[in-house]
């Protein structure tokens, strides 16, 4: 199989190369070359923003091409100027026009599609990977869309994944603050896995829309897993009032002083689950957040890079003093057991 993958270098481009070339896929990776690509690929440097970028690439055949942009521009030359059996292309569950619905279908309503073809900024994200649906969805060859969630695991340069594993290993106290919110439903994906089903995809030309993410966990479990992996000597979550976060300015989701896989917006609160049974039916699998969390505290112990997400320690030594005072946080509310319950892991 000859494999053409736009991208290949990052994070998720680079965990789809490593599968493809140990499935024994001939594959050949183009992107700009800032990172050097995985060992065993055929790599051809070109900048995508150039109209011509894709020239060195267009004249042979290629079994499959995977491409992972966000702007839709690139995708629609890469539609226009190669040839190929089957295109994969990696969008997110962030085209989804509503977030107030636990677990939505693939049928369920999407954005409107960007107007032009370069997204600036990050809140053109959703529509922006739209008009990437639509160009693919224009192209005479088969597709599989991907439609992803949170991604985590080693890589995840943003932190989000790898925070909460790392502060209950490095406390600032005696304890770990993490929002008042147990029920919140979290779902992420292990880059690994995503990428595993990515070439899969690609090899049997399995052709559709699919969501792909993790099982919908309450945020009570999750911070019991990430302590769990931390180890024995990790020091309890400290749950704080929403009020007093929001006061504090703490964010949700990503962001500096923030505290990832939680939102604090009911209008977006189910947006990172997603029903993912049409793509399990055809071979997704994913393993549990515990080995996930496990697999990627050892990158965030060694990474060189920012962590994008989170709380620093003198964001956290700054919470603490807010809260002190003789009156302590809540304790958690009772966990709902119903969220993710008898869903694949």
């Amino acid at each position: 199989m000859k494999l053409l993958l736009l991208g290949g270098t990052r994070f998720l481009g680079r965990a789809i190369a490593v599968e493809a070339l140990a499935r024994g896929v001939d594959v050949t990776c183009l992107a700009r070359g800032t990172i050097a690509p995985p060992d065993g690929v055929t790599f051809v440097r070109a900048d995508r923003n150039d109209d011509d970028a894709l020239v060195p690439v267009s004249q042979q055949h290629w079994d499959a091409v995977i491409d992972v942009s966000m702007q839709p521009g690139q995708v629609r030359r890469a539609v226009r100027d190669l040839s190929t059996d089957h295109l994969v292309f990696i969008s997110t569950s962030s085209v989804y026009a509503n977030g107030d619905r636990l677990e939505q279908d693939e049928d369920a309503p999407t954005l409107p599609a960007l107007d032009g073809d370069t997204m600036t900024d990050m809140s053109m994200y959703g529509p922006a990977k739209v008009a990437c649906e639509e160009a693919v969805h224009a192209s005479t060859a088969t597709s599989t869309i991907i439609r992803s969630g949170l991604i985590g695991g080693p890589g995840d340069t943003s932190g989000r994944s790898g925070y909460y594993p790392w502060r209950f290993a490095h406390p600032t106290g005696e304890d770990v603050l993490v929002p008042n919110d147990p029920d919140f439903p979290c779902a992420l994906i292990d880059v690994d896995d995503l990428a595993a089903w990515t070439v899969t995809a690609a090899r049997d030309r399995i052709a559709g829309t699919f969501n792909a993410t993790g099982p919908a966990t309450p945020l009570s479990k999750v911070l019991e897993t990430a302590r769990r992996v931390a180890g024995e000597q990790a020091p309890p979550p400290r749950p704080v009032p929403l009020e007093v976060l929001r006061a504090a300015g703490v964010q949700s989701w990503m962001g500096p002083k923030s505290l990832p896989l939680w939102i604090d917006d009911p209008a977006d609160r189910y947006g990172a689950t997603a029903d993912t049974s049409a793509a399990r039916a055809l071979g997704l699998t994913t393993r549990s957040l515990e080995e996930t969390f496990a697999r990627v505290l050892p990158y965030e112990e060694a990474r060189d890079v920012p962590r994008r997400a989170g709380l620093s320690d003198v964001d956290e030594r700054e919470l603490r003093r807010v809260l002190a005072s003789p009156r302590r946080a809540p304790e958690w509310d009772e966990p709902s057991t119903g969220i993710g319950e008898g869903s694949p892991t």
